[in-house]
């Protein structure tokens, strides 16, 4: 399993906007194959922070989806970036 998980800065004034240029995104990856979770969202504590959080059953799967990344667009909205992508083999209830 595939966790893809960390935060986007953007300008405050702008999140609300980034966020629902991103809706479709979302809609798309949660129906892609091999999408086992993916979401973006707002950070409730820091304005500018989009938490993000992605789950694939595989790095196939994840990569088929994701193709170029970020639209320029996007990409340009986005002040900094800290994501990382973590390779789980075992999953335990909490």
């Amino acid at each position: 399993m595939i966790i893809v998980a960390g935060a986007l800065h953007v300008d405050p004034a702008e999140r609300d906007a980034y966020l629902s240029g991103c809706r479709r995104v979302i809609e798309l990856a949660r129906s892609a194959p091999g999408c086992l979770d993916f979401v973006l969202a707002a950070d409730p504590v820091d304005a500018g922070r989009i938490n993000v959080y992605e789950r694939w059953e595989s790095d196939e799967h994840l990569e088929a989806f994701r193709g170029g990344g970020p639209d320029a667009g996007q990409a340009a909205a986005i002040r900094d970036a800290h994501v990382s992508r973590y390779r789980i083999d075992a999953v335990e209830p909490a």
